[in-house]
């Protein structure tokens, strides 16, 4: 019904066929509305959980000696790590909510492509239910290429996320960009001993220094969770470049520290809507040096940082998520968020606490989303951060984002968005750019730096039902950007005035594996004549999304 009601008619048949193409688990037609059963006091029977593999091979067309071979060597999630995510046991009150809340938790782990969670029977006041999920290919050895802005790199990799079906991921890596060569080894494990703890850990040796992570975490793991725990500890130490006009003109090295304890408290679910409070210390310490691998002129070093401070803040949820297709991904269920959500943050860093200043620390955001007439849809994002000392604002950012989707066709989707960003008194180890890493597509990356920023761009989406191989899902887009920045960053004024670009790509959903979502490869037009700047830019980028 709310694919019905957020998609239109067209659409809505189309999730209806994607579902059961999927993951064939309609709700059987003896089993009673979920008010019903909410209203009869239901509770929760058998739970029965259906794990299946990369390919079909009940589908002739996925029946080969190549796909059966890839289901042998997978070894599928076990059970018990699907069940380690429910947000409901056997034997408690049956909440559809809870159902639903599952299905979307299972949808964000990479190692499924797909989740399905139904009541299948009803029988003297009690409800079996069936979770299916889906699995992806996780085991990725290999070489990997992408190009964005002009520039190139790639990773050679050994990674698992779902190490014999556990769930958890470890990776060893070796990768090349624009800023270094990194090879390092990192761990994650989502459900630790079966429990809602997590943890990560990183270890990452870089041409320019060194990255360690270590992070042990009780997450808000659902809109009823009553209790959060997060401790983080971090060392990155790095060779920052700072940009004009694309180009390097000053480097230095950043050696930063971090540390966070924290926690949170909440009642949960209530008429509609969470309410989270969180409360912790931090540390967060900058030392800047000279690099001694550059031959640049060094500009004025950025003055080392300490922040140490305790810090409260608050979250407020509504429960509003919308199940729709071919939005931002191609053939995948997506959960888009309907509700509206505002969050703050307030701390105060003190010598008294080991810190280097006396400032009042601010972060806040908030998100809103609003369905349209005649299949439209608009959603509003806000950001804003600062330190307030001796009463002036210091690295004052904040940021304002407008999306809007219209469906004007089943299989076509315009898509424009305008982003905004002003800044005061900027860290002069931070830069505002834009360029082609940031959306810019037809020019360098990191060209254009400044005090404020503004990003524009329109995209017509066309999605197929073309499925090569039964690997990947086949869409496409033509597009334009405009952006430009204003005022003085940390190095000067790079402005050139307004950019623009035209381009079209191609763009394929990955279905089969955990490597990322959406592949673009796209040809880009730079609109204005520029010393240096070629006529056509291409790009090979994997993203999350369209």
């Amino acid at each position: 019904m709310l694919a019905a009601t957020l998609a239109g008619p067209g659409l809505a048949a189309k999730l209806t066929e994607f579902e059961h193409t999927r993951i064939a688990e309609p709700r059987p037609a003896g089993v009673p509305s979920d008010a019903e059963l909410e209203a009869s006091h239901a509770l929760i029977g058998e739970i029965e959980i259906n794990v299946r593999d990369i390919f079909d091979e009940s589908d002739r067309r996925e029946n080969s000696g190549l796909y059966r071979l890839a289901d042998r060597l997978h070894v599928t999630t076990r059970p018990a790590e699907i069940r380690a995510q429910l947000l409901f046991r056997s034997g408690e009150p049956y909440v559809a909510r809870k159902l639903a809340e599952t299905e979307r938790n299972l949808r964000l782990l990479t190692y499924l492509y797909d989740a399905r969670v139904v009541p299948v029977r009803f029988k003297d006041g009690k409800v079996d239910v069936r979770v299916t999920t889906k699995d992806v290919w996780t085991l990725s050895p290999g070489l990997s290429f992408g190009r964005t802005g002009g520039t190139n790199n790639s990773n050679a990799n050994l990674l698992d996320s779902n190490i014999l079906g556990t769930g958890k991921s470890l990776q060893f890596g070796h990768t090349v960009n624009v800023d270094r060569i990194s090879d390092g080894v990192s761990w994650s494990d989502p459900t630790v001993l079966g429990t809602r703890w997590t943890s990560t850990l990183a270890y990452i040796n870089s041409s320019d220094g060194y990255q360690r992570t270590l992070q042990v975490a009780h997450p808000f793991y659902s809109l009823d969770t009553r209790g959060a725990v997060n401790i983080l500890a971090s060392t990155y130490d790095r060779t920052v470049s700072r940009y004009n006009l694309g180009n390097i003109v000053d480097q230095f090295n950043d050696d930063e520290t971090s540390y966070e304890l924290s926690g949170g408290v909440s009642k949960g679910l209530e008429n509609g809507w969470v309410t989270r409070w969180t409360f912790g210390m931090r540390y967060d310490r900058n030392r800047f040096v000279p690099t001694p691998v550059t031959s640049l002129p060094a500009l004025q070093l950025p003055p080392d940082r300490t922040l140490t401070y305790p810090f409260v803040g608050f979250d407020v949820i509504q429960d509003d998520y919308r199940k729709v297709a071919d939005f931002n991904q191609i053939g995948r269920t997506e959960d888009l968020y309907f509700g509206t959500e505002v969050s703050g943050e307030i701390g105060y860093t003190s010598p008294i606490f080991g810190a280097d200043r006396d400032a009042l620390m601010l972060a806040a955001k908030a998100r809103s989303a609003f369905e349209l007439p005649h299949s439209q849809y608009l959603f509003l994002t806000g950001t804003f951060s600062s330190r307030i000392e001796q009463g002036d604002p210091r690295n004052l950012i904040a940021t304002g984002t407008a999306s809007y989707y219209l469906r004007w066709r089943p299989d076509w989707l315009f898509f424009s968005s305008v982003t905004g960003t002003t800044t005061d008194a900027l860290d002069p180890d931070a830069q505002l750019l834009i360029g082609g890493d940031s959306g810019l597509r037809g020019y360098p990356l990191r060209y254009e730096s400044g005090s404020s920023r503004f990003l524009w761009t329109v995209e017509q989406r066309f999605y197929t039902d073309w499925y090569p191989f039964r690997l990947a899902r086949v869409g496409g887009a033509v597009f334009s950007d405009f952006g430009r920045t204003w005022g003085h960053g940390s190095i000067g004024n790079s402005n050139p005035g307004l950019l623009k670009d035209v381009g079209f790509g191609l763009r394929l959903g990955n279905t089969r594996s955990g490597l990322g979502n959406v592949l673009h490869v796209d040809i880009a037009v730079p609109l204005e004549q520029l010393a240096g700047i070629r006529n056509v830019q291409f790009l090979i980028v994997v993203q999350q999304s369209f």
